[in-house]
């Protein structure tokens, strides 16, 4: 008997394989390139905040130590000091003269120091007795101002509030009038200090700011 033909079984139905691959993750950037920029950053922020302190600095205020002995009793050698210097930084920026009021104490720029054995130009700090306008009389170690407000003078240190800081007498002979901007200044220590009854009445354009604050020591920390 010839054999019968085998036929093969049917074959499994095949199901189609998935070659669908991830998505290729993006490369991460280049560590270099992440510190280069975290570097820059800090950089920015650095100059960014000493732009800021600078033109307070320069605009706003200012800290400044007392050396030498002139504004005793009311500031003492070494003393630390905040400068308020706003007025006159928008006194410039709308054109007109920063002026401050009688009997405060400011710091400015002083030349022509030289033929009193000083520094040539140094900052210094004074207290304003002597607005533009005023006649200022200084005789018998007093100090009298003669004005359209007291045509008779007054004595603003026995009539301010700060004389009684004033502990020695006004020394030099002085008899000046004031013109427009112009201000007469002294130390406190009257017998120890070069002022206006030396050097003459300066010009408001020379003021850098006003006392606001003592900060050091801390137990004489006070306003102004």
């Amino acid at each position: 008997m010839d054999p019968q033909p085998v036929t093969p079984p049917p074959a499994d139905p095949v199901s189609p394989i998935n070659l669908d691959l991830p998505e290729e993750t993006p490369a991460p950037p280049e560590k270099k390139s992440g510190a280069l920029r975290e570097v820059l950053s800090t950089i920015g922020v650095l100059i960014a905040a000493l732009s800021v302190a600078l033109a307070l600095i320069a605009f706003v205020f200012q800290s400044y130590q007392v050396s030498g002995p002139s504004m005793e009793q009311t500031l003492q050698d070494q003393d630390r000091l905040i400068v308020w210097k706003l007025p006159r930084t928008w006194a410039r920026v709308t054109g007109h003269a920063y002026l401050p009021h009688r009997g405060d104490v400011v710091i400015f720029t002083q030349s022509n120091l030289a033929q009193y054995g000083q520094e040539n130009t140094k900052q210094l700090i004074k207290r304003v007795i002597g607005l533009p306008g005023d006649r200022i009389v200084v005789a018998n170690n007093v100090i009298t101002v003669y004005n359209k407000e007291h045509p008779k003078g007054f004595q603003p240190d026995k009539t301010l509030p700060y004389g009684s800081h004033i502990t020695e007498p006004a020394q030099q002979e002085v008899d000046v009038t004031l013109g427009k901007n112009q201000l007469f200044v002294c130390g406190d220590n009257r017998t120890n200090s070069l002022d206006s009854r030396f050097f003459g009445p300066i010009s408001a354009n020379q003021l850098i700011g006003k006392l606001v604050m003592r900060v050091l020591p801390l137990n004489q920390a006070e306003r102004f």
